[in-house]
């Protein structure tokens, strides 16, 4: 299929068009590069150097694209800063995405794959999470992500877009060729890894009173590969909905601290502070529904294979894409 990417020089971006590539499809991305790398962006790929707040750009692109399949990465998923500059998340993840479901009607695309997140769902009721729980978001980001799902349904149900919208628990790892570099990084893995590297002294751990095992938060990490395969799964027609993607299993934060010393063979020197507020005990997914109607399978469940296959990129890439 002709597929347009956007946040395609991003971190699952990047990753998830070097598979599409892989298996056949030919891709534009599209790509502003305020977060993602020039350099993340498979050479195979056709680059659109355009941001989706501009309408005309957007809708002439993805025609230009030949477009038959959308998918849309290209966000703001900071929840910190959503809560200080609320209007930039909107303004980004809901405005400029009808831009860009928009120019997908107009186009005559047949499936839109949504990069969502579950941050939509808020404090869980219960864990596993699965599909069925209330939404009910605590931060902007979260909100904004709901309130595209809400678009994406209605969309579907007046202008016959099927789409698949997969509600993200915590990718990471790498590919042999792109891997995790953010310029503000707030997620766990790499942090860790900065220390092993050397580009950090110490690594923090917010909370260790938790009623979980260790007294640290238990996060879902999915690697970047696995979450890549699922978006081409969702390319196939007729598959539809909501899929929370991870891989139903937890590790707490001195689990993953613990691991990081294990693949890097470095001590991780660790600060202890108090917890930070919104921050849940456990958050791990219940995938049954992308396993049984997507015929999704996670290649890499362990978190040492996840963790391995990012040092090894952190170790060719020092600097990231700064090299």
């Amino acid at each position: 299929m002709n597929v347009f990417v956007t946040g395609g020089a991003g971190y699952i971006g990047s990753v998830c068009v070097e598979e599409l590539i892989n298996a056949g499809h030919t891709v534009t991305v599209f790509d502003n590069l305020t977060e993602g790398h020039r350099s993340a962006v498979d050479a195979r790929a056709k680059f659109v150097h355009a941001d989706l707040a501009d309408r005309d750009t957007v809708f002439a692109a993805v025609k230009s694209a030949g477009a038959e399949a959308v998918i849309h990465f290209a966000a703001n998923a900071l929840v910190g800063e959503s809560m200080t500059n609320p209007s930039k998340y909107f303004r980004n993840n809901v405005a400029s995405g009808l831009n860009l479901i928009d120019a997908a009607v107009a186009a005559g695309v047949k499936k839109f794959v949504f990069s969502s997140t579950c941050a939509t769902y808020g404090p869980p009721e219960r864990v596993p999470m699965d599909e069925s729980l209330p939404q009910r978001p605590i931060n902007p980001y979260g909100e904004s992500k709901l309130m595209f799902e809400q678009i994406l349904k209605w969309y579907q149900q007046l202008h016959g877009l099927e789409f698949v919208a997969f509600r993200y628990f915590n990718a990471a790892g790498a590919s042999g060729q792109f891997g995790e570099h953010h310029r503000i990084e707030s997620h766990l893995i790499p942090n860790v890894l900065f220390v092993a590297q050397g580009k950090k002294s110490q690594v923090e751990i917010f909370g260790t009173d938790y009623p979980t095992p260790d007294g640290t938060c238990i996060r879902d990490y999915i690697h970047i590969a696995d979450l890549s395969q699922a978006h081409i799964l969702a390319l196939t027609p007729g598959k539809s909905g909501f899929f929370n993607l991870g891989n139903g299993e937890g590790f707490s934060v001195k689990q993953v601290i613990a691991t990081c010393e294990q693949v890097t063979g470095c001590k991780i020197p660790v600060v202890e502070k108090p917890r930070r507020a919104g921050d849940p005990p456990r958050l791990v997914a219940a995938a049954t529904k992308a396993i049984t109607e997507l015929g999704w399978k996670p290649q890499f469940p362990k978190l040492e294979q996840i963790v391995t296959t990012a040092w090894n990129w952190h170790q060719k890439h020092p600097n990231g894409y700064a090299d």
